[in-house]
């Protein structure tokens, strides 16, 4: 899935960025995963997140961006002054945090993409309500690797902030049992494969990618 993810990352900043490449803002980046999918593809890259410890293994890791640790409350944090067009990356935050952190989140990339005009917001939801995934949750209620968000609740999410989605993308529509039969794994691949190049089956995907713009109307909030 990180493959097809990158990929897809990947064509999305070359499209919609083909003049002048983006600074990358990439909230709760944890050990720098969606930093490294854009690796080079970017003018610059800032990392943030409440965690010294995991802002350090990002370090150890070669991720190469600005890290900046923040505090978990009080005021939204400030991104980093820069000059040109912006990808804000959300990723693998949304489902295991209250609603005052996921708003702290969006209210951020507010911050980051001021006018419809400024770049690109990108939100994963890695556990999405209408995936095959869900069959199981009820069997694993209080779990919180099997915590959901619907499509409903991140466009909910998004809209308060003044972001409309533009795009979205599935990822990982097969249960993760179907890779772990070797003569269902080679199916189960191929499926995944087309289901992150077709918008329309984004519904079901497991793991879903929304892109996202600010609106006109808040320009001003």
């Amino acid at each position: 899935m990180n493959a097809r993810q990158r990929a897809y990352l990947r064509s999305l900043v070359r499209r919609i960025f083909p003049d002048r490449r983006p600074v990358q803002h990439d909230f709760a980046s944890g050990t720098g995963r969606a930093l490294k999918l854009l690796h080079g593809l970017v003018r610059d890259a800032h990392g943030y997140d409440t965690s010294g410890a995991m802002l350090a293994r990002a370090r150890e890791a070669g991720v190469l961006a600005n890290l900046h640790e923040i505090r978990e409350t009080g005021p939204v944090p400030e991104p980093a002054e820069v000059d040109g067009p912006v990808v804000v990356t959300v990723f693998r935050l949304l489902l295991n945090v209250s609603e005052e952190v996921r708003d702290r989140a969006i209210a951020f990339a507010g911050k980051a993409l001021p006018h419809p005009s400024s770049g690109l917001l990108v939100v994963e939801n890695h556990g999405n309500r209408a995936s095959v995934r869900h069959l199981r949750h009820a069997r694993r209620a209080g779990n919180p690797w099997f915590n959901e968000l619907s499509h409903a609740e991140i466009e909910a999410l998004l809209d308060r902030h003044g972001f409309r989605v533009v795009e979205r993308r599935g990822f990982a529509i097969c249960p993760s049992g179907a890779y772990t039969r070797a003569w269902l794994r080679p199916l189960a691949s191929a499926m995944d494969t087309i289901a992150a190049r077709m918008p329309l089956l984004s519904g079901i995907g497991t793991t879903v990618l929304y892109v996202a713009r600010r609106v006109e109307s808040a320009e001003s909030t």
